[in-house]
This record gives C-alpha cells, sequence and structure tokens, in this order.
C-alpha cells in the first residue's frame, strides 16, 4: 500500500498525566525504519523482523545508547493497522517526562508531530472506515453516558452507514434506469417506466424523513438537550436542579430572588443528556441586578429545546405564573418541548391545576425532595426526546453535519418527484443525482477538505 501521507507522524495516543502505561504512536511508510534507530527488542533481533500484529519487549535508547525505558512495542504493517499504514506503538511506563522524551526521539529519528485527529484521518483517507464512522470515534471518546456510548459504538461499527448505503444504492437504481433509457434507446434495457421510477422516488423520500427525524433521538442522546428550568421565584426550581443532578449544586432558601445568576450542568436523565440552566425566579423587581437575571431567565426560555416550568403547588397562580406560561407557551409554538412541574406535592394543593393542564401538554405533579420523582421526569423526557428504549441497531443520525447532509438529499429527492410529474425522467434524474452527491458527502464519497479538516480538528492530538 502506498500512503497519500509523505510524512509519518508520531504521537501520545494516552492522555497527558502520570499512569501504568503511556502509548506512543507512530504511523507512515518510514515508522519501522524511524523506530529502529532508537528501539531494539531484547532478543537483539532488528525491530524490522518482528512478525506484525505481535507486541515484544524492546529497550527504547536515548541518542546517546543510554536506556531510557523497556516497552511494550507492537508492529503493524499496511494495511492491516488502525491507519492503514505501517504503524509502530510504544507502551511505556507512563510518566510526563519519559512519555515526552521518547516523543521527542521519534521526531530526532525522522517523525513529525501528528496533527488532531491525524491517525483517524489517515484511517479514513485509506478507507478503513467512512466519515460518519471517523465522528463515530469523536462519540465513543466524548460519550457522557452509556447511551451514548452504545450509540458511538453502534454507528462505529457500521450501522449508520449501512442504512445510507440502502438509500443510496436505491437512488442509484432509478438514476441508472433513467440514463440507461436515455443513452440507449434502441436497445433493449429493462428500464423502469414513470410508475415504477415515482414508487422508487417516494420510497427514498420516505426512508431520508426516517433518517433524519432520528436527530432529534441522536442529538439529545450524544449531545444533550438545552434545557431551561424557569419558574417565579421560591417555587423550588432550584430544588428541581438538586434533583436532576442528584447533588446538591444550587443554593436553596426561603428568600426569594437567591437565584440571579444562571447556573449551567449536565444531567443524565435515563438515555438522554440535559444542558440544564436554572435561571433568575421571574417576577416584577424594581431590583435592578435581579431584572438583569430574569432578562437572561426570558432569553433562556425562548432559545432552549426543553423547558422545565415549575409552579409553587401549594399556593395560588398569580401575576407572576401568568406572565411564565405566556413566554413558555410562546417558545412552545416555536418549537420547543415544554413540561409543567408542579412542585411541592406533599402540601395541600392551591394551585389551579386544571388551568396549568390546559396551557401545557406535559403536567408532572412533584416533590423536589422526592427521588422517586427524578425517575418520573425522566421517563417523561426519553419519552418525549426518544420515544422509548433507545434502538442502536438501525443507524441513528448523532452531528448536525450528517443531518444538514440528510435533509439536503431530502430536497433533492422532493425535486425529483416534482420533476417527474412536470418535465420528464431526465430532469428527475438530475435531481436525484444530487441526492446521491449529498449522501456521498454524508460519509466522504464526495466530500470537500474543508469538511474534513472542521470534522477531524475536533479531535484529540494522538487519535
Amino acid at each position: 500500500m502506498v500512503s497519500m501521507f509523505n510524512s509519518t507522524i508520531a504521537a501520545v495516543s494516552t492522555p497527558r498525566g502520570k499512569g501504568g502505561i503511556a502509548v506512543i504512536r507512530v504511523s507512515g511508510n518510514d515508522a519501522v525504519r524511524i523506530c529502529s534507530q532508537f528501539v531494539f527488542p531484547v532478543n537483539n533481533a532488528p525491530l524490522s523482523s518482528v512478525k506484525a500484529n505481535t507486541a515484544v519487549l524492546c529497550r527504547v535508547l536515548s541518542s546517546d545508547g543510554e536506556v531510557m525505558d523497556e516497552a511494550i512495542v507492537t508492529v503493524f504493517h499496511a494495511p492491516r493497522s488502525y491507519t492503514g499504514e505501517d504503524t509502530v506503538e510504544i507502551s511505556c511506563h507512563g510518566g510526563i517526562l519519559l512519555t515526552d522524551e521518547i516523543l521527542t526521539r521519534t521526531f530526532e529519528c525522522g517523525a513529525v508531530q501528528a496533527t488532531a485527529g491525524e491517525f483517524t484521518r489517515r484511517a479514513f483517507s485509506a478507507g478503513k472506515m467512512t466519515l460518519s464512522e471517523a465522528e463515530s470515534v469523536i462519540g465513543v471518546i466524548d460519550a457522557q453516558s452509556s447511551a451514548a456510548l452504545r450509540l458511538a459504538r453502534s454507528n462505529l461499527g457500521g450501522t449508520l452507514t449501512k442504512r445510507v448505503e440502502g438509500v443510496y444504492a436505491l437512488i442509484r437504481s432509478v438514476v441508472s434506469s433513467v440514463y440507461a433509457g436515455i443513452d440507449f434507446p434502441d436497445e433493449d434495457l429493462q428500464t423502469m417506466d414513470d410508475g415504477e421510477m415515482m414508487r422508487g422516488i417516494i420510497e427514498a423520500k420516505n426512508e431520508l424523513i426516517s433518517l433524519a427525524d432520528t436527530y432529534r433521538i441522536g442529538h439529545a442522546v450524544c449531545d444533550g438537550i438545552p434545557t431551561a428550568i424557569c419558574g417565579k421565584p421560591n417555587t423550588g426550581k432550584s430544588s428541581i436542579l438538586n434533583l436532576l443532578l442528584g447533588e446538591k449544586r444550587a443554593i436553596v432558601t426561603d428568600i426569594p430572588g437567591t437565584t440571579r445568576d444562571m447556573i449551567r450542568e449536565n444531567a443524565v436523565l435515563g438515555d438522554v443528556t440535559l444542558n440544564l440552566r436554572d435561571t433568575a425566579g421571574i417576577r416584577e423587581t424594581a431590583d435592578a441586578v435581579e431584572k438583569i437575571g430574569i432578562d437572561v431567565a426570558l432569553e433562556q426560555i425562548g432559545g432552549c429545546e426543553l423547558i422545565l416550568a415549575v409552579f409553587d403547588g401549594s399556593r395560588e397562580l398569580d401575576g407572576d405564573d401568568d406572565r411564565i406560561i405566556e413566554n413558555v407557551s410562546r417558545a412552545a409554538k416555536s418549537g420547543a418541548q415544554a413540561i409543567a412541574l408542579i412542585n411541592k406535592r406533599d402540601c395541600t394543593i392551591a394551585a389551579d391545576t386544571a388551568r396549568i393542564g390546559a396551557e401545557f401538554a406535559h403536567v408532572l405533579t412533584v416533590s423536589a425532595f422526592d427521588g422517586s420523582c427524578r425517575d418520573m421526569i425522566a421517563d417523561k423526557i426519553n419519552e418525549l426526546f426518544v420515544g422509548g428504549a433507545l434502538d442502536t441497531s438501525s443507524g441513528i443520525v448523532t452531528t448536525a453535519r450528517q443531518h444538514a447532509s440528510v435533509l439536503r438529499a431530502l430536497d433533492a429527492v422532493r425535486d425529483a418527484e416534482r420533476a417527474l410529474s412536470d418535465y420528464g425522467a431526465d430532469t428527475a434524474g438530475s435531481e436525484l443525482e444530487r441526492a446521491m452527491a449529498e449522501l456521498g458527502e454524508l460519509d466522504g464519497r464526495e466530500v470537500g477538505a474543508d469538511i474534513v479538516d472542521s470534522i477531524f480538528h475536533k479531535f484529540c492530538v494522538g487519535k
């Protein structure tokens, strides 16, 4: 295999810090030659003679011939390596100074510093993985919950790629029929008639709609749902935040207006992650500082995907509650999900629950001091954003880039559907080619260097 990359790169692939071991990865056409200059198997055989995919005990020598460390070294030969290139991995003792010295030794012998994500980029360029699978590597590393890890592993295993390939193949079959009929009109080829083409286009459209809809799940599981906790003062907003976090993060007092600044925390509830924002209590006030906090709270209500509106169930609704309802209703009409939490169910309920029920599609009566209410809230949120148990077997869109590609492909297929009715098969074929190009961009068949750069710059150095 001849690599498209001229340089041989090196980096520490384990987190910086003290540990039992650290791994220095060297990849490229000259990886074995470079490492042979300072890595010597203890059996005195040259490193170049080490059998591929075999770990051997080696001495790692400094430039003056002193033993820097004894390390376990593994040699991989192209194309059977992570990058698809010749690769050497040096597993040394995990001291910060030691790993830096060994990495510097690779540079002295001819390697260059790997950039962020360059090992995985080389794997993608070598055809070892698709672009969506490469993005799943980031998902595995960055996963904050077991659900996010399961989803990333599934897509890394190719579930999303297979689903996209299925739609791509369907569209390609229609396009092939279109151009076979146009280019070879006198040949006795089995081409689709307009009815068969339309059925194929509609099937592709429905598949893309279904695929685009999965982003709601992927976004909720992997990125987290921007969530505002709002309400008037002393309804128990901060106590709800503490309940969801499972710890006392926010100060809770009987004094109205305790929370003035916005508190940001992440909480995993079932399969989804909430990017929580506890905001100032919304009320009429002359306090300039508190008013700034209230303005921030109102802004968050308008910009979040999920709103947890907290009402004091032990008190009657008042004008401040009306203001909450008005702002949340406006946000819900713009697409946000809203859940009314009638707090303090351990007290006598005085709030007009019927009115709250009329304004909110989802209402829960809870106590911020009852741990079981956390599960109740989690079940409702998972129902809204995941729709039940998380099924990772069919391929789920997890990034905004993937989602945008699917939507553009869907637009092209819809244009093809209209074109077939209005202008004929050849115009529809052009639109379907555009849909194929968009799906090709999703998995890297047809993708610009700038998009590839932006994806791999999100990686850490060494991966």
